[in-house]
């Protein structure tokens, strides 16, 4: 796992994170380990400086469909979903999830 990635295991660390996000633009990647888009994207996610929260679709399923109902972001595979006070503020999956888009979008919502 990349050094900068964080596990997203369970309902609680989900919650720590949508509250530190009123604080902090928090990013997620939800990723996919059976998907080889989703391994470009892994690839493209080490790159960034910053805390990538990982959430790996075929471990927490339940989480997965959470996310998409606390934040109204239809589920894709890769995806990374930017937070702020609680809500996503920029979404971008497949091909559009590369470390140049991610790193512009987190300078836009810092």
């Amino acid at each position: 796992m990349g050094k900068n990635f964080f596990r997203i295991d369970d309902r609680a660390t989900l919650d720590d994170l949508i509250s530190d996000s009123k604080q902090n633009t928090v990013l997620v990647f939800k990723h996919s380990n059976a998907c080889p888009i989703s391994a470009r994207a892994y690839r493209e996610m080490e790159k960034l400086d910053g805390r990538v929260n990982l959430l790996e679709i075929q471990a927490v399923p339940d989480l997965s469909r959470e996310v998409e109902s606390l934040t109204g972001v239809r589920h894709e595979s890769p995806q990374v979903i930017l937070l702020r006070d609680g809500k996503a503020v920029w979404n971008a999956s497949h091909f559009d999830v590369n470390a140049a888009s991610v790193s512009k979008a987190l300078e836009s919502n810092a």
